[in-house]
């Protein structure tokens, strides 16, 4: 009998495989602590720190993810992530060996690639072991390790990088993550395809063409995609940012903006990462579309508390006011992964996770911050010291507005599609 037909079983493997994506998480966001050290000792512009933050990191991550995830639809998922956190863990303890951008950039990319075989492979673990009504409040729950780990990353980061330095910070976060790795492999048990659902699944696998058009045919799912993306532009553009605005424009210590920035990504994080898939599920009961119209509202109330943060002069008021956009940001991540995931076959799970990741990290983790970097640079001769801060003010919320047009877009497009689905035959998507 498989260990799943017990619910504290299925509970622990989802709050472990969350610490994963926790510890994902420091590890990828702990130079945004750490980058404003990192320009002044290594002499780079914002541009490049936008690079290593951003486009560097998702082009690689994104490239890796489509073949990691290929393999995850065909064999052991487990066994994939446990190697995935030993690399990126070693690849985080490296970092702190870089004597230049080109050797942080490279250590970077190892990140990224080392990373990239963590989320597809748990999403389609989770969605194999919870029912589709309790599957957006479980991958919400999986995705608050973001939020976790971004604020364990500047907790931890902004007191290491104050008292011993940016390159013992890198060396310190990324050590446990190696006994991380361990533990995956030997107290996991990988779960059978489709076993929530009671379901046998084909063992064949898919192609990658028929993943592609499974997903083209659905258009709500682009829109989806690109609602998506474009949440995850504002959210990593504040959170790689954030830091070094309050350091620049406000002069705060790094080890006491880390416990503000911990609390405002954190807790305020987590709580909008949670109710964006809890609200989901629960008023989704009446009509489907709330899953698409809980994010399209929370990415649209992000914007007045991001540009009060922004342009407060006293700063207790601004870092606490900078606590609100994390509730509203984070709300599509959980919603739109239990979408992919009800519509597509068991079998295509980790695939369409890493194609929704490529949309999503080519434009929000990879565009996010650095147009915001280069915008930073290009207001330079403007606004001198003070860029960073219009740079944000003009590209976040354009971000959340363009977020919140494709959400809309897409509720309107599944409800065409499903009336479509159910005047052609008897039943609609598997959604």
């Amino acid at each position: 009998m498989s260990k799943y037909q017990n619910p504290s079983y299925r509970r622990y493997v989802l709050v472990l495989l969350t610490l994963v994506y926790a510890v994902n998480f420091v590890d990828r966001q702990l130079i945004a602590i750490l980058q404003e050290s990192i320009k002044s000792d290594l002499g780079l512009s914002d541009t490049q720190l936008g690079l290593l933050t951003g486009f560097a990191f998702a082009m690689f991550y994104v490239i890796a993810g489509i073949p990691i995830a290929r393999l995850a639809d065909r064999t052991n998922r487990r066994n994939i992530i446990a190697v995935s956190i030993g690399v990126w863990s070693a690849m985080t303890a490296l970092s702190g060996y870089a004597a230049n951008f080109i050797q942080l950039l490279a250590a970077r990319i190892g990140v990224g690639v080392g990373e990239a075989g963590c989320s597809p492979p748990a999403h389609s673990m989770i969605s194999d072991i919870f029912p589709p009504t309790q599957r957006a409040t479980a991958l919400s729950f999986y995705s608050v390790g973001i939020n976790i780990g971004i604020m364990l990353g500047f907790l931890l980061g902004g007191i290491l990088n104050q008292y011993f330095g940016w390159r013992i910070a890198f060396l310190v976060i990324g050590a446990p993550g190696l006994l991380l790795a361990l533990w995956f492999r030997f107290g996991v048990e990988e779960p059978q395809r489709g076993w929530s659902e009671q379901q046998t699944v084909d063992s064949s696998s898919v192609s990658l063409g028929n993943v592609i058009s499974f997903i083209v045919a659905r258009r709500y799912l682009l829109h989806i995609s690109l609602g998506a993306a474009m949440s995850s532009m504002a959210g990593y553009g504040l959170t790689s940012w954030t830091a070094s605005f309050f350091i620049r424009s406000h002069g705060v210590p790094t080890a006491e903006l880390g416990a503000w920035l911990a609390v405002g990504a954190g807790l305020f994080g987590s709580l909008g990462t949670f109710m964006g898939g809890y609200l989901a599920d629960r008023w989704g009961v009446k009509d489907k579309r709330w899953y698409m119209w809980v994010p399209a509202i929370a990415i649209l109330v992000a914007i007045p508390p991001v540009v009060l943060s922004m342009t407060l002069e006293h700063t207790t008021t601004a870092l606490i006011i900078s606590w609100l956009p994390p509730i509203f940001t984070t709300c599509y991540l959980g919603v739109s992964l239990a979408v992919f995931h009800g519509s597509v076959e068991p079998r295509m799970r980790a695939t369409s996770s890493a194609l929704f990741f490529l949309v999503l990290n080519i434009i929000g983790l990879g565009c996010g911050p650095t147009i915001v970097g280069t915008a930073s640079d290009m207001l330079k001769p403007l606004f001198g010291d003070d860029s960073l801060r219009y740079a944000m003010i003009i590209v976040i919320p354009c971000a959340c507005i363009w977020a919140s047009t494709h959400f809309l877009l897409a509720a309107r497009a599944y409800k065409k599609y499903t009336a479509e689905k159910v005047k052609d035959s008897a039943s609609a998507t598997i959604f």
